[in-house]
């Protein structure tokens, strides 16, 4: 293949490994620049089809708890007749993709879409959590939190017995990470950390690998610790500001990373 540019060893391993032709690249290209996006500029969001506000509103102040989830007690023909939704789909675009959204377009999608969802799905909760820590609701994302894990530790869901509902789980630790302890690795800076602590957590410890680093995130009310556990030193960014953690040499940072915002639980949990 010839390229514009020398391209990333992941890259490389990619196009070995597939066979990925360049015409490839130029009709996937193509197949964007020609997609359609409806927006509707009144109600300043991305739609999630275009007739989205032609259907009728959903009364969900007439819908019992015992009729969730819709698909389960509704044809979907009475569904897709009005503006319901089954889980995220544009808030997923939104986490998916920020930087194609400016800060107050993922905000207004956010408080637009969320009252529409119904989360029936347990791939939603987890999503609808890191895009509402990423517009500063914190008590909404530690809700969604609460019930992303609680579908397997709760079996919320009642079919438990059927397995663990995998890509939920995988979904409840995106949430802590790319939620709670604000981590985006699309950066052009590089990976970037903005923590903030649930109300009803002491305190978050994950583990990142990172160009083939181990990264320690260490939360707590009042600091935020970065450390190599194993490999090179790891350059990121902390709220803006960059600092490169080396091995044996933790880098920390003081200040209020408590939300203070969600009532407060029955028992604070720990995750490591």
């Amino acid at each position: 293949m010839a390229y514009e540019c020398s391209p990333p060893p992941d890259f490389r391993r990619l196009v070995e490994r597939t066979g990925l032709r360049n015409e490839e690249l130029a009709t996937w290209r193509r197949a964007a620049e020609r997609m359609y996006l409806p927006h509707d500029e009144a109600a300043g969001v991305h739609l999630q089809d275009d007739s989205f506000l032609d259907q009728a509103p959903w009364d969900f102040a007439a819908t019992p708890l015992e009729r969730y989830p819709l698909l389960l007690h509704y044809h979907p023909l009475v569904i897709y007749r009005h503006q319901v939704i089954k889980q995220t789909d544009v808030v997923l675009a939104t986490v998916l993709l920020p930087d194609r959204f400016t800060a107050h377009q993922r905000r207004r999608i956010f408080d637009y879409y969320d009252p529409l969802t119904t989360g029936d799905s347990s791939l939603s909760e987890c999503i609808q959590a890191i895009a509402a820590a990423d517009v500063g609701k914190y008590r909404s994302a530690e809700e969604y939190l609460v019930d992303a894990a609680a579908v397997d530790t709760a079996d919320t869901a009642g079919n438990l017995r059927d397995g663990v509902h995998v890509a939920s789980a995988g979904g409840t630790w995106m949430a802590v990470v790319y939620g709670f302890a604000g981590y985006r690795w699309r950066s052009p800076h590089g990976p970037e950390f903005s923590p903030m602590l649930p109300t009803r957590a002491r305190r978050l410890r994950f583990p990142l690998l990172i160009h083939g680093s181990v990264l320690d995130v260490d939360i707590e009310e009042h600091r935020v610790t970065y450390s190599v556990r194993r490999g090179d030193p790891v350059t990121a960014q902390h709220y803006g500001k960059e600092f490169t953690a080396v091995g044996g040499s933790p880098v920390s940072f003081a200040g209020d990373y408590h939300t203070h915002d969600a009532a407060p639980g029955p028992a604070p949990f720990d995750t490591a």
